[in-house]
This record gives structure tokens, C-alpha cells and sequence, in this order.
């Protein structure tokens, strides 16, 4: 049988966050567009990743200010929990996202919608299986999974990545959480307030490595006092079975160098769907760890094939893969000239209280070479959070002393992810510490500290770690 051939304008492959808007601009400019995916619309984000675990989430927190209630003069008894009813609620969160998502690209005039692994067999050509697409211009919007490192013993037991922990229908009796980075960070303090023991394991000497020490150690702090245990120094790490439990063997600085729990979660980082996509094929380059090579417009190698979102390891977040969508349709349909370089990096952990973070940290300021200002308020120190009761925390503010400009921000505290936004959207605008400095902001909000902390600025006297 010989395989059917159709042309288009512009072929898409993912159904991520930048693949189904960018279809919606591509044919609303009149565009004939293939979009492909061959698993779930919405990617990681609306199936494994952002909304189901944010949904639980908010059923641990849930769980967590209904067993503080007396200290609000709340009196409701014992507080149980209902992991089945949890779990139903983030799947129907999930699946509500993604069928109203999926009918929407199904709804798109312009636009033909097919399941199917798809490969690229040129630069311009696209198989899914018996079906040959050609176009001059080509999206890839693939993403990326789990990577579980080879740690010995990990082809001996079972365990769990960030997809079968939001498909979790009941609550371990002990979590032992491999990794301390945001995802490990998430979970284990989730499954804490469901009820499980958790321990967390990280290589490093402290957890939240790509943050400052002050903000590693709040957080260490703050799930230390909820009840978990955290393992730092594990440079050896073996796994186990031990009966119908697991084995952990660490190589720590301190405590037993055996952790036994029921079920093991590894949270060690992420790869790209790169793998098997047939980019040699094509003539696209990726890096060592397999991500897409792009220039700063989301051009790859090959000239007419653009990459967006996590494949291309420029942004691992949802909202990076949308500015990804952003950019190459401003270039492309508005003539414009968005480039990646103009871009204000941030993200947020979502442990409770949450971490906000803008642009650079402290560590990062003086490792570029730049003479800077620092300041740091405690989380007790803001209004908002005394009288919430949830002074955890601290916020931060880094600035270039000759240009005023603001290089970074973080807010470790009770609403520091939306906070966030009030250093985020200046440094996107290129304002400086003096405009931050004559804000008017809202009493009380978390967010009212930042014009303090402007004032506040000094060079710092040690290092962040």
C-alpha cells in the first residue's frame, strides 16, 4: 500500500502549551495546519504535572488549616482524610482541561488534528504511521518526562514517578522521596499532610540547590517542623527491596545509612521527548542531554523548524512554552522581533507557604561579577503573614548598584507566588529600584515589603551559597 501524502502550510507536533495556540494563530492567519500528538492534549502540564498535582495540593492545605482551625478558634474535632476523594478530584480537574482542550483543536477550521507517533523524515516531511505530511515550516512542541538516573538496584523494585504519584489512589505509609528539587519538594510535603511518614533524600549537601542557602534552610526548616525527614550528602544511593518495603541505602554525613519505606518516588530531573522524533533525519541539532538546539527566535539547526517549550531546555514551566508560543508568533504573523533574550526568568515551588522567584539569585548576582545590593526581610515581619498566621519564610530583593536594576527577587512565604509579580512585571519593564522604591502598594499584602526592601539595599557581607 502505497502511503497517502498531504501538503500544508505549517505541521505541528505536541499538543503541549504552545502547540494548540500557536495552531489557533497559524489558521486564524489562514494557514492550512497538521497538528499531531500521539498521547494526551495539554502535555505535562494539564496531565501529570501543574494542574493534577496543584489540585492535591490544595487538598493537603486543605487538610493542614482544618487541623490548625482551634488556633483560630475553629472547633471541628478530628480532621480525617480521603485520599480516593482527592484523587477523584484531580482527575476530573485533568480531564476537564484536557476534553476541553482536545474539542477545541477538533472545533479549529483550518486545522487537521491526527493521533500518532510522528517522525520527521526531512525538513520538511512528517510520518505518522501510514501518512506522510510535507510543509515548509515545522513546530516541535514534544516535551519531556521523568528521568530516573541509574542508581544501582533501580531495575530490582518498583517506584513511582510524578506520573503514577498523581494517579496515587491511596496514601504510602512511607514515602521515601529520591531528589530534594521542586517536584520532590511538592510531593513530599503533600503526602505528609495526607498522612504518610516521608523522607527525603538528596545528593547535595541541602535541598533546593539552585536556590540561595537562607532560602534552602527556611525550607528545610519549615518541613522539618511538619514531620519530615530529610537525608542531604546521599552521594550513594542503592536501592533495595526489603520485604514487601523498600530499601534505601545512603552514604550521608549524618543518621543511619539505611532509610526503609513502602514506596519510593524519584524526583531527579527531566529529559526530552527528543529521542525518537527522527531530528538526525532532518539535519536538527541537540545538545548533550538530547535537547533541542535553538537560537534566541526558537530557530533550530534546520532553517524552517522551530522548537518550544520543555524539548528545547530553554524554560521547563508552562508559562516559558506559552512566551515560546508568543515569540515565534509575533516574528512570524506580526512581524515583530521577540527574542528569548528579553525574557525575565521566574517560577514558583509550591510547597505551602510557597517559593516566588524573579530573575537571579543573590548566589548567581555576584558569581556574574557584578557589584550588587541585597536585602532580606523575615516573612514575621510582614503583616499580611502575622495575621494569617503563617510566618514562614523570608523575601529577598537583588539589585545592580551602578544601574539600579533589578536582578532578582524571592518571596518564601504565604502568597510569594502571587507576590512575586510586583518585582517580575518591573524587571520585565526594565524599571529600576528607584521606581520600585516610590510604589504605592496595598496594605496589608505580602507584596507591600518589596518597596521596603528597596530602600533597604546594601552591599552584601557574605556569601548565598
Amino acid at each position: 500500500m502505497v502511503p497517502s501524502a498531504r501538503t500544508f502550510d505549517a505541521i505541528i507536533i505536541g499538543a503541549g502549551q504552545a502547540g494548540p495556540p500557536l495552531a489557533a494563530r497559524l489558521t486564524g492567519a489562514g494557514m492550512q495546519v497538521a497538528l499531531i500528538e500521539r498521547k494526551l492534549v495539554g502535555g505535562t502540564c494539564v496531565n501529570t504535572g501543574c494542574m493534577p498535582t496543584k489540585t492535591l495540593i490544595a487538598s493537603a492545605r486543605a487538610a493542614h488549616v482544618a487541623r490548625r482551625g482551634a488556633a483560630f478558634g475553629v472547633l471541628i474535632g478530628a480532621v480525617g482524610f480521603d485520599m480516593t476523594v482527592a484523587a477523584a478530584r484531580a482527575r476530573k480537574v485533568s480531564d476537564d482541561a484536557r476534553n476541553g482542550s482536545e474539542s477545541r483543536l477538533k472545533a479549529t477550521k483550518g486545522l487537521t488534528f491526527r493521533r500518532g507517533h510522528a517522525r520527521l523524515a526531512g525538513p520538511t516531511t512528517i510520518v505518522v504511521g501510514d501518512e506522510t505530511f510535507h510543509a515548509p515550516k515545522i513546530f516541535l512542541n514534544v516535551g519531556g518526562r521523568a528521568s530516573v538516573p541509574p542508581i544501582a538496584g533501580i531495575a530490582d523494585v518498583p517506584y513511582l514517578d510524578n506520573t503514577d504519584m498523581v494517579a496515587l489512589d491511596h496514601v504510602p505509609a512511607h514515602l521515601i522521596v529520591v531528589g530534594g528539587g521542586s517536584v520532590g519538594l511538592e510531593f513530599a510535603q503533600m503526602y505528609r499532610r495526607f498522612g504518610a511518614r516521608v523522607t527525603i533524600v538528596e545528593r547535595n549537601r541541602r535541598i533546593a540547590a539552585r536556590e540561595d542557602d537562607d532560602i534552602a534552610a527556611a525550607m528545610t526548616g519549615m518541613l522539618e517542623a511538619e514531620g519530615i525527614e530529610i537525608r542531604t550528602g546521599a552521594d550513594c544511593v542503592r536501592l533495595d527491596r526489603d520485604g514487601d518495603g523498600i530499601m534505601v541505602t545512603v552514604d550521608c554525613v549524618h543518621g543511619d545509612r539505611v532509610v526503609r519505606g513502602t514506596h519510593v518516588l524519584m524526583a531527579t530531573g527531566r529529559m526530552p521527548n527528543t529521542d525518537d522524533l527522527g531530528l538526525d533525519a532532518a539535519g536538527v541539532a541537540v545538545d548533550d542531554r538530547g535537547y533541542i538546539r535553538v537560537d534566541d527566535r526558537l530557530q533550530t539547526s534546520q532553517d524552517g523548524i522551530w522548537a518550544l517549550g520543555e524539548c528545547n531546555g530553554r524554560g521547563a514551566f508552562t508559562h516559558t512554552a506559552y512566551n515560546d508560543f508568543e515569540i515565534v508568533a509575533a516574528n512570524l504573523l506580526d512581524g515583530d522581533d521577540r527574542t528569548l533574550a528579553a525574557r525575565v526568568d521566574g517560577y514558583a515551588i509550591y510547597t505551602d507557604p510557597p517559593l516566588g522567584r524573579a530573575g537571579m539569585t543573590e548566589a548567581e548576582a555576584m558569581a556574574s561579577g557584578r557589584d550588587i545590593l541585597v536585602s532580606m526581610r523575615p516573612m514575621a515581619q510582614v503583616g499580611r503573614a502575622v495575621e494569617k498566621g503563617e510566618t514562614t519564610g523570608l523575601m529577598k530583593l537583588v539589585a545592580e548598584a551602578g544601574s539600579r536594576r533589578i536582578l532578582g527577587a524571592a518571596i518564601f512565604g504565604v502568597d510569594g507566588d502571587e507576590a512575586i509579580h510586583a518585582a517580575l512585571n518591573l524587571m520585565s519593564a526594565g524599571a529600576t529600584i528607584d521606581d520600585l522604591r516610590w510604589a504605592v502598594p496595598i496594605h496589608p499584602t505580602a507584596a507591600e515589603l518589596l518597596p521596603t526592601l528597596a530602600v533597604e539595599l546594601a552591599r552584601p557581607t557574605s556569601t548565598a551559597g
